[in-house]
């Protein structure tokens, strides 16, 4: 089964630690996704640049509105994902657990759906 493990947090956070606190966070990611790697389930995973940067996308009655940032007000934001394969939500949940932003702010896990892309195109 795969699942997302989506990464939230308060970039103000990030803003706030100094650079020795942010490059030992970094080094607890590079080692976190090499474990990751290293235990087979890791499938993809990329950082977000902040949501300032970000764009919303929505058509409405054929006509597309482009709005910045993301839509709801929130104090965390997506700030990246990884995307793993393993046997069971607990497992899943375990690994979600250990990912350094735990400490900051959120982990959402989710399973993934997976279609089934003959029956769709059949159709």
């Amino acid at each position: 089964m795969q699942y997302m493990l989506l990464i939230y947090d308060d970039e103000q956070v990030w803003e706030r630690l100094d650079e020795d606190e942010r490059n030992a966070l970094m080094s607890e990611y590079f080692a976190y996704t090499e474990q990751l790697r290293r235990s087979g389930a890791y499938v993809a995973g990329e950082a977000l640049h902040p949501v300032g940067t970000a764009k919303s996308v929505r058509v409405r009655d054929g006509e597309q509105l482009v709005t910045d940032g993301p839509f709801a007000e929130t104090k965390e934001a997506l700030g990246g994902f990884y995307l793993i394969e393993v046997d069971s939500d607990e497992e899943a949940l375990a690994w979600a657990a250990k990912i350094p932003s735990s400490r900051l702010g959120t982990i959402e896990v989710r399973r993934t759906v997976v279609f089934d892309r003959e029956e769709a195109t059949a159709s």
